[in-house]
């Protein structure tokens, strides 16, 4: 049978159902026979929720909320539109949605974009074209995890963040060009005036929507978590590595690969030690822009009902992953970086990711607050001297 009759069958609903149907059989099959794996797995995500996603997205998500809610995104995009429409051709607060995709996380990012979108602050083929390049990996997971963590080097983790960074700005000028026809179509309409809602709504409202959110999140790591134990334990990852191995990958990277295909934390603890040096931080990088299957689950919960194309959000991603690796191979020809730093480096990024809930959770909070502080005195500022042009033009 070839691929074309293939691609036949899957466009049929009866065959799709079926597989469907087949594949949760197996899954309830496999949680049956290893109980003890699936366990060990949820004990897994919920321990990652509970030490790092908890702490690291919930005051993010307020944050975003409380930005948009209160016109700050607004305010701050009318600053910002003669810089991002020119590059990526997109309004001036989507710039929000950059800047907190970066410092956030996934999917701190995505989440921003959609609730731009859903004010109407930005179109919704300038929120596609943000959603491809704006949900980034924070610089705490890069520079610590990855680089001082896994690595070892915090070279590697500086090198790793900028050529993150600079591939998703890449991916952002290219998606530039999407949606071209439809932008002549929004020419002519107006901007919406600013609107906002008062300080106890925005707040109340945005706590509770980002609990929301934070939970969905939790509940797709925790998913995660256990289908990679059940994977591992049959054997499936090793039997997908072995079919990707006759397609010239080595088994041991086609095995990294595909665990970084599903889930990007899994995938960058296989990179840790072995040969190959400037591979492994390309595939990191890889791995880094694409983000993992696990990432996408949680982008696309909040993309349903609001009309905006997943398939944008997942060839941005692939786009960002593919630059990040090339660019990062290219740069470690460049510049080596095999000699290890200190042992006290990793030392201490180990006791950063043993910290416990609360401190984690108090230093994520006064980020964010002194994120909001920041775009609250940029946006009053910039209100007060538009006012003052206003005042002086009546004159």
């Amino acid at each position: 049978m070839g691929v074309r009759q293939v691609l036949r069958l899957l466009r049929q609903k009866k065959v799709r159902d079926a597989l469907a149907g087949l594949a949760l059989l197996m899954a309830t099959a496999g949680l049956v026979a290893a109980p003890e794996e699936a366990i060990a797995g949820a004990k897994d995500g919920l321990t990652l929720c509970f030490n790092v996603i908890v702490p690291s997205l919930f005051p993010f998500f307020v944050l975003s909320s409380l930005v948009v809610d209160l016109g700050l995104a607004a305010y701050l995009g009318r600053a910002m539109e003669g810089l991002m429409r020119p590059l990526f051709r997109v309004s001036g607060s989507c710039a929000t949605a950059v800047a907190l995709g970066f410092v956030g996380g996934y999917p701190v990012g995505a989440r921003t974009a959609l609730q731009l979108y859903q004010q109407g602050l930005c179109t919704k083929t300038e929120a596609e074209r943000l959603l491809a390049f704006c949900n980034n990996s924070g610089p705490a997971f890069i520079l610590g995890v990855v680089g001082a963590g896994i690595f070892g080097d915090s070279r590697v983790g500086l090198l790793l963040y900028l050529t993150h960074a600079l591939a998703s700005l890449i991916v952002g000028l290219l998606f530039r060009f999407y949606g071209g026809r439809r932008d002549r179509r929004a020419r002519g309409t107006r901007p919406k005036p600013i609107q906002t809602v008062t300080l106890p709504a925005a707040f109340t409202g945005a706590v509770s929507r980002s609990l929301q959110s934070t939970l969905n999140i939790c509940a797709f790591v925790v998913f995660f978590a256990v289908i990679l134990r059940l994977l591992s334990a049959y054997g499936v990852l090793t039997a997908v590595a072995r079919l990707l191995s006759l397609a010239g990958f080595q088994a041991e990277w086609a095995k990294r690969l595909v665990a970084g295909l599903l889930e990007l934390s899994s995938g960058v603890a296989s990179l840790q030690g072995g040969t190959g040096f400037a591979g492994r931080v390309s595939m990191a990088a890889f791995m880094l822009g694409w983000a993992g299957l696990s990432v996408h689950c949680q982008v696309l919960s909040f993309l349903v009902d609001s009309g905006l194309s997943a398939r944008v959000y997942l060839a941005g991603k692939l786009c960002h992953g593919l630059i990040a690796a090339g660019l990062t191979y290219a740069l470690t020809r460049v510049f080596p970086l095999s000699a290890p730093v200190a042992d006290y480096l990793v030392e201490q990024t180990e006791s950063i990711a043993a910290m416990d809930f609360s401190t984690a959770l108090a230093a994520s909070t006064l980020t964010a607050l002194a994120g909001w502080l920041i775009l609250a005195g940029l946006c009053s500022s910039l209100f007060r001297k538009k006012c003052g042009k206003t005042s002086r033009n009546r004159v």
